[in-house]
């Protein structure tokens, strides 16, 4: 993708706040396979910081993280000028039921259990967050043979 930002003028910026590396590392490079431009954070301390530096267009944020616990990031940035309104998608090993109280009315984009979501689905809600509605049709990166699907690079058929 050298030189080519993405559709929309300048690659959209996705700040990745999880403690197992090897899990934020498969987000980070499935995402920057999709054109974003992302950033990684191992806990509390270090994400609030990128997110204060980077601003991202998105975050995606584990609840269990070392330092500072994730609802506490997402209390921090709601209550600050620089991270108000930037959109917040919680990614943890709790079930929504066990996690903090308040997630919901403190604004996030949605919830997902790390068991529960394939990488498909991942790279699916983040351009459902990122994408205008009119682009959403052809980021269609990899699929199983699906009636209907095209995968990318198979368009002579």
């Amino acid at each position: 993708m050298d030189g080519q930002d993405d559709k929309f003028g300048k690659s959209q910026k996705i700040v990745i706040v999880e403690d197992n590396v090897s899990l934020a590392d498969i987000y980070k490079t499935r995402l920057e396979l999709l054109g974003y431009n992302c950033f990684t954070a191992y806990d509390g301390i270090a994400a609030l910081n990128v997110i204060e530096q980077e601003k991202p267009d998105l975050v995606l944020l584990d609840l269990m993280v070392p330092k500072i616990a994730g609802d506490q990031i997402l209390e921090t940035m709601r209550k600050s000028t620089w991270g108000r309104s930037i959109p917040v998608y919680i990614i943890s090993n709790l079930n929504e039921a066990d996690a903090p109280p308040g997630l919901r009315e403190m604004g996030i984009e949605g919830y997902a259990v790390k068991a529960n979501l394939s990488n498909n689905q991942l790279d699916q809600l983040v351009d459902s967050i990122l994408k205008p509605a009119d682009q959403k049709e052809d980021v269609v990166l990899e699929t199983k043979a699906e009636e209907g699907t095209i995968p990318l690079g198979d368009h002579d058929s």
